[in-house]
């Protein structure tokens, strides 16, 4: 009897905290409605109070029990019966087994465990193997960037746009978090690198690695003072003027139409419609101008730094703090690139400063490398689904904004960067001759 106590106590002991983890997610799901709902619509999240789309009704507890009480309510309101969208509880069961799954992945599956041929307790990144007690920040951090990645989808493919607000949330998690957990686990364990972040730091130490962290802190300050210049007006915003032209297009497009056309006309106001904005390079002349402060800075930074302290060693903490800072600063700076050097090729806007801060958001939480193979992810997605659209006519897949492919991008990263690694190492042994001189 002992033995069995001791299996269960054993099994309580793992499972318990899975549950757990499974109810937070159901819980964060349920607020990734809310904001789906409210945020694209300008509405404040925290009040009022839920309440029925249809009818204004106060929901009271047991309606808002998450996935179990659309199961309890059979999809209708209680109060005025009429339908409520299964998404509500798809998108909460969705959060909570992601949650659940990254929680198992991490912490309860032991290396060695092989199942279709992939072995299941390597994936987890190498800070994962100081257990939950000591990594516990960093995987919060995580947690929070998987449930702002679900909520900006959601937006993004509903809407085209992406609330900025969900993108600063996992940076500022961030920025306190991997910090936090590096002075947790302390300077004698360097398996923790905030997520990998400081893996490239640590292997090079004095000048080299202060070198960073003066130009990551000088850029930091740059994006600072260019904030500031727009604000007041010293550099002109990009795209200010582009619904005024959106508006008179229109409308010249209305007068040359005629009225039997009229009624196709109203699907030009498409997320397509930005295409057609005639001054996409000059507009990329001014967000140059808005990097600019940024570089400088940067520069300066990293020359101080280095005149400044040399060869002493740079802290952990301040190691985990600065990839947070190169995570941001890279992920964003990949895209912004793509979007500059894009838009000024073919005069118009290739990506979105959506994009940018979603990949900004990526790269602080998971690292600068993470960030650069979720790029490449999801451009892979992205033609997956323009294929899939052309080849079943789906108009909404060919349409699909660039967001979520990010979104789903990262997400293959950190459940799927071994393999990512494995296949990038064959093609590369496969594609370099290894009979060098």
């Amino acid at each position: 009897m002992s033995d069995l106590r001791m299996h269960v106590y054993s099994a309580m002991a793992i499972w318990l905290p899975v549950v757990w983890i499974f109810a937070v997610g159901a819980c964060i799901g349920s607020l990734v409605n809310v904001l789906v709902y409210r945020l694209p619509k300008g509405l404040p999240v925290i009040v009022p109070s839920s309440r029925c789309p249809k009818c204004n009704t106060k929901l009271t507890f047991r309606e808002n029990i998450p996935i179990f009480g659309w199961l309890f309510l059979r999809g209708r309101c209680r109060f005025c019966r009429e339908s409520i969208s299964p998404e509500y509880p798809l998108v909460e069961t969705l959060v909570a087994v992601l949650f659940a799954g990254l929680y198992i992945l991490w912490y309860v599956v032991p290396p060695g465990t092989v199942a279709l041929g992939i072995d299941w307790g390597s994936i987890k990144p190498d800070w994962a193997k100081n257990g939950v007690r000591e990594t516990w920040p960093a995987f919060t951090v995580l947690l929070v960037l998987v449930g702002s990645l679900v909520a900006m989808t959601l937006i993004d493919f509903k809407t085209f746009t992406i609330p900025l607000v969900l993108t600063w949330v996992p940076v500022g998690v961030a920025l306190v978090l991997h910090p936090l957990n590096a002075l947790l686990v302390g300077q004698d364990d360097l398996r923790y690198t905030a997520g990998r972040l400081g893996d490239w730091i640590i292997a090079t130490p004095g000048p080299a690695g202060w070198w960073w962290v003066g130009a990551c802190f000088g850029a930091v300050i740059g994006l600072g003072v260019a904030n500031l210049l727009l604000a007041t007006g010293r550099i002109g915003r990009s795209f200010a003027d582009y619904e005024a032209w959106e508006a008179q297009a229109l409308a010249e497009a209305k007068a040359s139409t005629p009225a039997e056309d009229l009624a196709d006309l109203a699907e030009a106001d498409t997320p397509e419609m930005w295409v057609q904005y005639p001054h996409a390079r000059r507009e990329m002349v001014r967000e140059l101008a808005f990097l600019a402060p940024v570089a400088a800075l940067g520069w300066a930074g990293a020359w101080g730094a280095v005149e400044a302290f040399g060869w002493a060693d740079v802290p952990l903490w301040l190691q985990a703090l600065t990839g947070v800072l190169m995570g941001y600063l890279i992920g964003g700076g990949l895209v912004w690139g793509v979007r500059i050097f894009g838009s000024l090729a073919f005069g118009k806007e290739a990506m979105g400063l959506g994009d940018v801060h979603v990949l900004a958001a990526v790269g602080a939480c998971l690292g600068w490398p993470d960030a650069i193979l979720t790029f490449f992810a999801a451009v892979v997605v992205g033609l997956f689904f323009a294929i899939f659209g052309l080849i079943f006519s789906f108009k909404a897949a060919r349409m699909m904004a660039f967001g979520p492919c990010l979104a789903i991008g990262a997400l293959l990263v950190i459940l799927c960067k071994p393999l990512i690694e494995a296949g990038l190492g064959s093609l590369m042994s496969w594609s370099v001759p290894l009979n060098l001189p």
